[in-house]
């Protein structure tokens, strides 16, 4: 089963940022309501925070006070499709 994961994430502007994947899709995904909604990412509604996400060893996109979004999230996000080699139950 191949998994799906990220090869380059960059800040855009707000909470938009540029995702490429292994799988060779790319583009822009807006996480503003989760920033707005997760009381985990409170501390990213500081939009300078925001922008300082780093790929950690998995690699998802992470900050440094903890919170993360899933690869095969983002990809959904970005292509309203499920991530290859995942079952949908």
């Amino acid at each position: 089963m191949n998994s799906v994961y990220l090869v380059e994430a960059k800040y855009m502007d707000n909470y938009r940022v540029y995702l490429k994947f292994n799988t060779g899709e790319s583009g822009i995904v807006d996480l503003e309501d989760l920033i707005m909604n997760y009381k985990a990412a409170e501390p990213l509604q500081d939009r300078q925070k925001f922008s300082e996400f780093f790929l950690d060893s998995w690699p998802t996109l992470a900050w440094e006070c903890g919170f993360d979004v899933a690869p095969e999230s983002l990809y959904y996000r970005l292509t309203k499709t499920v991530a290859p080699g995942l079952k949908v139950a």
